[in-house]
């Protein structure tokens, strides 16, 4: 989703190579030459959650574009990959692991126990960037073998030991002694820094092994099928916390060093490498038990225990939920959440011990209603996990998109579950669903399920389409089986799955069962083909009947689909009317290309809407006769929010598509003058966002920020800025987005007031609450100068919530001087900001202005080293070039990627190329009519 980048503009092509990477430290004389291998870190995002991956990459493409601008074909040029032998294969890991927090190394010992199941002189595993001293095999009952070489395949992230003579076919132990380096690339076990009370800057030792990373704390076989228990032992400083995925059964000092003790956790259920996980840091903890007692803490930094309340609140909550749904008791003890300083994952679901970014940690008095809500959705998204994805695990990454976009989805279930005042369904069709729909709409989509060979593959399915889509066809789904048989597939499924591995098809099976549908058959064309329809509906009145003409065809965004063979779905559809806007009064499999249906009981003055509740996943063409019936719906709001919301985002994707005039959308945006609804907002504003930027090509950008402030003003006017009694979590949200909107257009009163309740702010008399900080922050930086800026810098240097520093790094971008800008840019590679938030610093800058798109590029470009240093590619290298996607085709220079290839986002340089021609063509058709209509709309009458 963050996903964008430059591939080749007319005509030419762009050949993404691999790149090279330094080699760690190297602690002893290793066997083989070491050949470089490529690294890069990818994404994962779902609605308010963001999740970062970390893999390798190591494939590159050929991409051809035509003169007209459209993607022709992409030509993938795989390396060979080839599973681990099945030779030999773990049963136990007995890991023990010594950090040293002050020289960033790390030793190890491993004693596997493991089953030979046919006579071979070697064993493979994965190892990364860490140095074997001895290895052994013993034989059960027999005698110890030496190995007599590791041979380092590090393209391949792999080592073969090699030994003198046969190891027989039986179960043996293998011993290896191992040193590595505790790195700052936030992947595999790697340092975090942190600053105590004192001010003194101490690290602390965490891991982030998903997807191809335990390799890098110890060898192992780091395939999710090759499960195994784990027995856990950590050598520490004896004042630091020690946590893993289990509960600690002992704890007693180390005899070498008394300043040292040794940690041992109880063994883990059978599991895969990539959810091992262990800290040793400085933490406080609260402490509470689920209803089915289980023991949850939230570990917190040192003196911030209260901050990890909500949390703790939430967790508490979920578990019992998910016990519940899936009738499947949580398979451990205990579970932990804890909040990691430097962490580029929003979160990771580590079993047992789940980590997160800070904006874990929830402040009564300083944190926003925003804040409070993705810590739900992520704490309920990770706990999710812990059945979905842990106790039933995804056989290989090709199944990656069902972890995901099951956890996606029901993390909504489980929010509206316990905090149903937030009306969370509605904002998941903002948030994923009309997202989703945006980025399958491109020629570069591609399919939710994706056969992955190598690993470093998953980097391309880390997207909205795994996430969002993903969850937006099981909510699809959901909807066509129903509550009851959904659960009691679901639970056929963990049973008979448990504790092993499983694939897309084995939960179809188990659905297809409990409901009797043919699931496998409706869910493979939304799974196996990229895009989705749209529905083009047309209507006939007979007596008391109304027919309906449906047809399918696959929408693009650059317009109707022409190819001579176009794909069909299995489409769930539903059907209401104004009798009962809430009620379904039809639902039917639409299985072929068109078809007709007869509504019985329509008289001729009733509306017919199709999708009602926006949960089938495509756009929605109506006559012009059927879209002015449903129109007034709009102002009256007999249409639900979620319809209101579907309705206005299907055609204004139908503008970009060229398939209506822009025009008509802008008019119909005027329509939602009465609009009550937070999320349907949202999306307005969101659109309204994409034409601003769209616009500021033009000479006439002030005339679509006055548009924008004619609209809001009502609802500015009406909402204030103070909270009122009775208000609750909704009205916060909306206040604080309707203020920002106006305050970013120029709107004066808005700015007077943002201005003077900043003064008041920083001077001491009335602290901003949590809720206005981002707009007012905003508007005051919008329209500010140096001595602004100086002043956000400082409140940015006093902060001690890390959720107050990132809510000020986002806005800072939205000053307007040049040379300040320039500062701003500066300032996101400073010691000042934290390394996974720098993309957000200028990410707000490059979405501030066109001059600050330039700017950020120019930015970008000029630190490409140290920038693709830092993150090894991947997800943050994709969202600094997504920054400055609607840069003109013209300014952007694409030739930058043929000397700077970035392999990781090789599926986003395509999707930024024909994004920025999508762009290029929308302004080019309708920018006239637009601003014709703007001028007219202010005219006086005549």
């Amino acid at each position: 989703r963050w996903l964008a980048g430059l591939a080749v503009l007319r005509g030419l092509h762009l050949m993404l190579l691999l790149l090279g990477r330094t080699v760690p430290l190297s602690f002893v004389h290793r066997v083989t030459t070491c050949c470089p291998s490529s690294l890069s870190r990818p994404v994962f995002v779902s609605s308010v959650l963001i999740k970062l991956r970390t893999t390798t990459s190591a494939s590159y493409s050929t991409v051809f574009v035509s003169a007209a601008g459209q993607n022709t074909g992409t030509m993938p040029e795989r390396r060979p990959f080839v599973r681990l032998p099945t030779d030999v294969y773990p049963v136990n890991y007995g890991l023990c692991l010594k950090p040293d927090l002050i020289d960033f190394t790390f030793e190890g010992k491993l004693e596997a126990l493991v089953e030979v199941t046919q006579a071979t002189n070697q064993i493979v595993m994965n190892c990364a960037d860490i140095d074997i001293i001895t290895a052994s095999f013993a034989p059960q009952g027999g005698e110890e073998i030496n190995a007599t070489g590791f041979n380092y395949q590090n393209e391949d992230e792999k080592v073969t030991l090699s030994f003198p003579s046969a190891l027989q076919k039986g179960s043996g132990t293998l011993k290896i002694d191992f040193v590595g380096e505790l790195n700052d690339k936030m992947k595999g076990f790697y340092r975090s820094k942190y600053t105590t009370a004192a001010g003194e800057i101490r690290y602390a030792a965490v891991t982030q092994f998903e997807a191809t990373d335990a390799r890098r704390a110890f060898p192992c076989w780091d395939e999710p099928a090759i499960k195994a228990t784990f027995d856990i032992t950590l050598i520490v400083p004896k004042d630091r916390v020690a946590l893993s995925n289990m509960n600690v059964i002992d704890r007693k000092p180390y005899p070498e060093d008394e300043n040292l003790v040794e940690v041992k956790f109880a063994t883990t259920p059978i599991m895969s490498t990539y959810l091992v996980a262990f800290v040793i840091g400085e933490y406080d903890y609260v402490e509470s038990q689920s209803s089915d007692g289980v023991t949850v803490r939230v570990y917190t930094p040192v003196g911030k225990a209260e901050q990890g309340k909500f949390a703790l609140e939430v967790a508490t909550k979920t578990l019992p939920f998910y016990n519940d749904y899936f009738s499947v008791p949580y398979p451990l003890p205990k579970i932990d959440l804890i909040a990691i300083a430097d962490f580029a994952a929003g979160a990771m679901e580590n079993w047992g011990l789940v980590t997160y970014r800070q904006a874990l940690l929830i402040d009564p008095k300083n944190s926003c209603s925003s804040s409070r809500q993705w810590v739900a959705l992520v704490v309920g998204h990770e706990l999710a996990h812990q059945w979905f994805g842990n106790l039933v695990t995804m056989e290989w990454w090709t199944h990656l998109w069902l972890n995901e976009g099951f956890a996606s989805w029901i993390e909504y279930l489980c929010v509206d579950h316990c905090f149903p005042e937030y009306d969370i369904w509605t904002q998941f069709v903002s948030a994923d669903y009309t997202r989703a729909l945006d980025l399958d709409a491109l020629d570069s989509s591609h399919p939710i399920e994706v056969n992955v060979g190598h690993p470093s593959e998953v980097d391309e399915i880390f997207d909205a389409i795994s996430y969002s889509k993903g969850a937006s066809v099981i909510r699809m789904l959901h909807n066509y089986i129903g509550d009851e048989d959904f659960r009691k597939g679901m639970n056929a499924y963990l049973v008979k799955f448990q504790h092993k591995n499983a694939s897309t098809e084995d939960l179809w099976d188990c659905l297809e069962q409990a409901s009797g549908k043919p699931i496998a058959a409706v869910m493979g064309s939304w799974t196996k083909q990229m895009g989705f329809p749209i529905i083009v509906v047309d209507q006939e009145q007979v007596s008391d009947d109304r027919i309906l003409k449906i047809s399918q065809k696959k929408f693009c965004a650059s317009g109707p689909h022409n190819g001579e063979e176009c794909p069909n779905w299995m489409v769930p559809l539903s059907i209401c009317t104004s009798e009962d806007p809430k009620c379904t009064k039809l639902k039917v499999l639409l299985d072929r290309p068109e078809t007709t249906i007869t509504l019985s009981g329509v008289s001729p003055d009733q509306w017919v809407k199709i999708n009602p509740g926006t949960v089938g996943f495509y756009r929605i063409q109506y006559s012009s006769s059927m879209l002015e019936s449903l129109l007034p719906g709009i102002r009256d709001l007999s249409l639900q929010p979620v319809d209101r919301l579907g309705l206005q985002n299907d055609l204004f994707s139908l503008s970009r598509a060229g398939m209506i005039s822009t025009v008509e959308v802008l008019k119909l945006m005027e329509a939602f003058v009465n609009e009550p609804n937070y999320t349907v907002w949202s999306d307005l504003s969101c659109n309204l966002g994409v034409l601003s930027s769209l616009l500021s090509h033009t000479d006439f950008h002030e005339e679509i920020q006055e548009f924008i402030r004619d609209l809001f003003t009502p609802i500015g006017l009406e909402l204030g800025w103070d909270s009122k009694p009775g208000e609750g979590h909704l009205d916060a949200l909306l206040r604080g987005l309707v203020l920002g909107k106006l305050g970013k257009a120029g709107h004066k009163p808005t700015l007077e007031e943002a201005r003077r309740r900043f003064k008041d702010h920083m001077e001491g008399k009335q602290v901003l609450p949590a809720d206005l900080r981002s707009p007012v922050y905003l508007t005051v930086l919008k329209h500010g100068d140096s001595a602004t800026l100086e002043t956000m810098l400082k409140l940015h240097k006093q902060a001690d919530m890390q959720e107050e520093k990132n809510r000020i790094e986002r806005v800072l971008g939205a000053i307007s001087a040049p040379d300040l800008i320039q500062k701003v840019l500066n300032f996101a590679l400073s010691e000042e900001v934290r390394p996974q938030d720098t993309v957000s610093v200028i990410g707000g800058v490059a979405g501030s202005s066109k001059h600050g798109r330039k700017a950020a590029w120019k930015f970008v470009k000029d630190n490409w080293e140290e920038l693709y240093s830092r993150y090894q590619g991947g997800f943050l290298i994709s969202r600094l070039i997504k920054t400055v996607e609607h840069l003109s085709m013209f300014l952007f220079p694409q030739s930058f990627f043929e000397s700077h290839p970035a392999p990781a986002a090789e599926r986003t340089v395509q999707q930024c190329c024909e994004n920025i021609l999508l762009n290029a063509a929308w302004l080019k058709r309708d920018a006239d009519d637009i601003h014709q209509y703007l001028l007219q709309r202010k005219a006086p009458p005549v």
